[in-house]
């Protein structure tokens, strides 16, 4: 089985214009005689590669921690797909996915409010994105609400750079934080070797 970790960094990655930087403070350093290394992190929920929870852009949906753990655990289908995807072009492509689609784009696949709602109305549990947000900057809130109120979960800002078109088995889970709209996540996808049973 070949692993491939599709994360970015979370101390690296830039954040989302507007958030707060991230933060690392050295509380304890061995190299200046302490006896062990502490560090503290401050930093936006949503910084690298994160899960959004339906809380993000909706009241009444789920937090982050409320979301069954099989959301984030299972087949996925890996899609290579650039521009602003509508919803037409949406039910040409759910016929050949799994319950979880990740989108390749090189940073620049976005779903429109129209796919949204074909994503809504259909099977998927969990969509992500190798660009740092599922919709386009010029209309953010639709289609992020669109997902939050048919309960489907949202990956975002993926490191797909070597990552071919295809099936794969995803795990994703996102850090258990209590009540909040989005957490950090490792991401990676599992790929069964070629004539390995």
């Amino acid at each position: 089985m070949i692993i491939h970790d599709i994360s970015r960094d979370s101390l690296k990655t830039p954040v989302y214009e507007g958030d707060p930087e991230t933060q690392v403070t050295r509380i304890k350093n061995m190299d200046e005689l302490d006896e062990y290394n502490l560090s503290a992190v401050s930093m936006s929920v949503h910084c690298g590669t994160h899960i959004d929870a339906p809380l993000h852009f909706y009241e009444e949906g789920s937090a982050v921690d409320e979301l069954r753990l099989n959301t984030f655990y299972g087949k996925c289908t890996v899609i290579s797909v650039e521009g602003i995807l509508t919803g037409e072009d949406m039910e040409k492509l759910l016929p050949y996915c799994r319950r979880r689609l990740i989108l390749h784009g090189n940073g620049q696949t976005f779903l429109s409010h129209s796919a949204a709602i074909v994503l809504a109305e259909s099977r998927i549990a969990l969509v992500g994105t190798d660009a740092d947000s599922i919709a386009p900057p010029f209309d953010e809130a639709k289609p992020h609400r669109e997902l939050a109120r048919a309960g489907i979960a949202v990956l975002e800002n993926l490191n797909l750079e070597n990552i071919s078109d295809g099936d794969y088995e995803l795990c994703a889970f996102p850090l258990k934080l209590g009540g909040l709209e989005a957490a950090p996540c490792r991401a990676i996808l599992l790929e069964m070797e070629k004539g390995l049973n």
